[in-house]
């Protein structure tokens, strides 16, 4: 795995791969004595997108120079929402995936549960928002790009619009 798409020391873990997401390895590493909450968040393929009720499998591709900075922007801005969280990893894979197979994963450890939820709820919507991850569907008798893709924004531009609402 080169560098550009890999991060992982410490405590934070951040991966873009090929190979199927082992969600079990990402809660066990996120395991501290002093944390008594991990958030586990998995996101998988299912058979159905707006406006489409047989997608067979999804192609993620990603501008990978890109997806590790802008995850570390991530793990950098959760840690100063929620400055006691312990273990962060942001997992996302590329490639054909097949139905129920794991996409993404945010695992967060944290002493209590509040920052724990919180953290990773935010760390599934930046990343979502922020890192060039794309996805292509195929279904029945065709394929395309998602319907549901969002223009890709910044965690500045993320944390100033929900402060506003």
């Amino acid at each position: 795995m080169t560098e550009r798409r890999n991060l992982h020391n410490g405590d934070t873990w951040i991966e873009l791969t090929e190979q199927p997401l082992q969600v079990g390895a990402a809660y066990e590493w996120a395991l501290l004595p002093s944390c008594g909450a991990v958030v586990v968040f998995s996101g998988t393929v299912r058979d159905h997108s707006e406006g489409r009720n047989d997608v067979r499998t999804l192609t993620y591709e990603a501008y990978e120079e890109e997806v590790v900075p802008k995850c570390v922007a991530i793990v950098e801005e959760m840690r100063r929402q929620w400055s006691d969280i312990g273990r962060v990893a942001l997992l996302h894979r590329i490639g054909e995936l097949q139905l129920t197979e794991s996409s993404v994963l945010v695992v967060v450890s944290s002493p209590h549960r509040p920052a724990a939820f919180e953290a990773a709820r935010f760390g599934i919507d930046a990343l979502k928002s922020t890192v060039p991850i794309w996805k292509h569907e195929s279904w029945g008798d065709g394929g395309d790009w998602a319907r549901s893709a969002q223009h890709i924004t910044t965690i500045d531009e993320m944390t100033k619009s929900k402060s506003l609402s």
